[in-house]
């Protein structure tokens, strides 16, 4: 069995059209809010995901709340990669979207991993956003900006502030899902 066949396994067809649905949600809404996040940075030498990041972030969060697989995050971010180059969004970082996109869930994951949490309250599900944004603000600037100490320093502080939101939103989101489940809320159900 390859490593690849016996990692899905650990995923049950809820948990893969969870990722599946979430990760197309968080490169859907890319072109709605990168334009807010132009308008909010401006000039300044940021990249506009760090701003807006925590909204691209929280659907990883989210899928892993969901499903509470480790790996979750690292399968979310490999499929939206894989989604921005089939779909033609690559932007400006062409065939490295896949490592720019998987990055940030893998780091997450570990981190998760380490501190032995799925994100099962708001600290750790803001330690998740927060994580999955700063690796992705460090790894648009490896591949594209290449910016100096300073701004790359407030980049990197905007994007944990905004990714920990994320977290924190998507920990809401969760906190729903589990009260609706214990009150025996079932998809069918009229």
């Amino acid at each position: 069995m390859s490593f690849w066949q016996s990692n899905l396994n650990r995923f049950n067809i809820f948990d893969l059209i969870v990722i599946a649905m979430l990760s197309s949600l968080g490169i859907a809404i890319k072109p709605i809010i990168a334009p807010l996040s132009h308008i909010l940075i401006g000039p300044l030498p940021i990249p506009p995901g760090a701003v807006t990041g925590g909204i691209y972030m929280l659907w990883l969060v989210l899928g892993f709340g969901i499903t509470k697989k480790r790996g979750t995050m690292t399968l979310m971010g490999l499929v939206q990669g894989i989604l921005v180059m089939s779909v033609g969004l690559f932007g400006s970082q062409g065939a490295l979207s896949i490592i720019t996109y998987t990055m940030p869930g893998l780091v997450a994951d570990i981190v998760m991993l380490l501190i032995g949490h799925r994100a099962c309250c708001m600290m750790c599900s803001f330690t998740a956003g927060m994580t999955c944004n700063v690796v992705g603000t460090l790894m648009v600037n490896l591949t594209n900006y290449r910016f100096p100490l300073f701004p790359l320093l407030l980049s990197l502080g905007l994007a944990a502030l905004s990714g920990g939101i994320g977290g924190i939103i998507a920990y809401k989101i969760i906190e729903q899902i589990s009260k609706l489940k214990e009150q025996g809320w079932e998809m069918n159900e009229e």
